[in-house]
């Protein structure tokens, strides 16, 4: 996403952009396939920072803007309502704040008069530097939150939606998760995510952008401590005066020869999801809720597993039906139902096939067995199934341990040490869908369109 968007943010101001994609279709972890006559998104559970149509302000705006996307394209519906499990005690959210508020009111009265504090002293995306990612999170929360379980709620979503480190998260990165969730909300195309990817694509093929799949970079060439093209996996070679990775920090710096740079930095988060295609819709199964974040105890986990493939004490469902879609587009064809875990990518890497494909089965089964202590049990309803592992998403994103979201520490500005190479995407420090588009136009507009 961030690739695309950079590049058609460059080509609008006729740069010569290439693209390269390691593989045979676009959208790394954001991505899609057919299997079994049926259309399975990965990655997307739904498109963050949605504003009201006519609304200026904010990542959405701002990049629909920067990209001269007319917003209907998208066909962005808006969330139901989401929630946040804990044992007996459970707080809704939509897109509208006064919800949470209301809650908060009801379930966590003592906290009302800090919470409205920390939202009013938010800073804003632009107020946003370098001493915000170097302060806790934990600690600047439990300034304005006295209450323990409250902060472990307020955390987990957040934390699941964006956090690339353990038990913690850089304050700047909690705000642009709270605003992006909390203050802004969910939404999510009729789609999917391939309408997205289209749109894009088509976009930067008009503008006359190259994309080239299948092309995967084995290592980027320097020249002096200059960048100054790259040698493809296939022998090709490839001059540019400016390059811009979305490959992750430590993984860019790999490819100019560094493999030990910041090894310290390197993601240890990853994920399993189940898929799971029902005979009903949800909602006639007496779920209308759009996402659900759980945790079994009142302390959050947030942490690779290390005894274990999968913890199954935390997680998400996300239920794709459950948005407010435009009638006119019609209703999605299958009820779905999403479970996300979190995994060991040592543990799923280090199995043979047969021990993986039984692997997959087993905490398949389990994860739908964790989900059904919080939504109602639709086990008896499901038809197909399908399941992406830390093996998956490091094939398609080659993330170090198939980290969903790269690097511990974000490079904010995109500069490596490398002159002409710039970062952009997750581990330049913005994270989901429009996070990657903002990211790729505002490094576009620093790097590549400035002189």
């Amino acid at each position: 996403m961030s690739g695309l968007a950079a590049g058609i943010r460059a080509a609008y101001f006729e740069k010569r952009v290439c693209i390269l994609e390691r593989h045979y279709t676009i959208g790394g972890l954001n991505s899609f396939y057919r299997l079994r006559g049926r259309d399975y998104d990965v990655g997307l559970h739904a498109v963050t920072n949605f504003t009201p149509p006519g609304s200026r302000h904010g990542p959405l705006a701002r990049s629909l803007r920067q990209l001269r996307f007319d917003r209907d394209e998208f066909q962005l519906a808006p969330q139901l309502t989401s929630r946040i499990a804990f044992p007996d005690h459970s707080l809704s959210f939509s897109n509208d704040p006064g919800m949470l508020e209301s809650q908060l009111s009801e379930h966590f009265p003592g906290q009302s008069d800090g919470f409205a504090r920390l939202v009013r002293e938010l800073p804003d995306y632009d107020d946003l530097d370098e001493t915000h990612y170097a302060r806790s999170a934990r600690q600047v929360v439990e300034s304005y939150i006295t209450d323990p379980l409250l902060r472990e709620m307020l955390f987990c979503p957040l934390m699941w939606y964006g956090n690339a480190r353990q038990d913690d998260m850089d304050y700047a990165q909690f705000v642009i998760m709270f605003r992006s969730i909390f203050l802004e909300g969910f939404a999510r195309p009729h789609e999917g995510v391939r309408l997205i990817l289209r749109k894009l694509v088509r976009r930067f093929k008009e503008l006359g952008g190259e994309l080239m799949l299948r092309s995967g970079v084995k290592k980027i060439e320097l020249d002096e401590g200059r960048a100054v093209g790259v040698e493809l996996e296939d022998g090709r070679q490839l001059a540019s005066p400016r390059i811009l990775s979305s490959a992750g920090w430590v993984e860019t710096m790999r490819l100019c020869g560094q493999p030990s740079a910041d090894q310290e930095r390197t993601g240890q988060l990853s994920f399993v999801e189940t898929i799971s295609t029902l005979d009903q819709m949800p909602a006639e199964l007496g779920h209308g809720e759009t996402i659900v974040f759980f945790n079994d105890s009142t302390q959050f986990h947030w942490r690779r597993p290390q005894d274990e493939l999968c913890d199954l004490r935390t997680g998400v469902i996300c239920t794709p039906n459950n948005f407010e879609y435009d009638p006119s587009l019609g209703s999605l064809p299958d009820g779905v139902m999403r479970v996300t875990a979190l995994a060991d990518h040592a543990g799923w890497t280090g199995l043979d096939e047969e021990a993986y494909a039984s692997a997959k089965q087993d905490w398949g089964a389990r994860s739908l067995a964790s989900a059904v202590r919080f939504v109602p049990d639709y086990r008896p309803h499901v038809i197909d199934t399908d399941m992406f592992t830390p093996r998956t998403i490091e094939h398609f994103t080659s993330h170090l341990n198939g980290a969903v979201y790269g690097a511990t520490a974000k490079c904010i500005d995109g500069k490596t040490p490398v002159e002409n190479l710039f970062l952009c995407g997750t581990d330049q420090g913005f994270v989901g869908i429009i996070g990657s588009i903002v990211s790729g136009v505002s490094m576009a507009n620093h790097h590549l369109l400035r002189d």
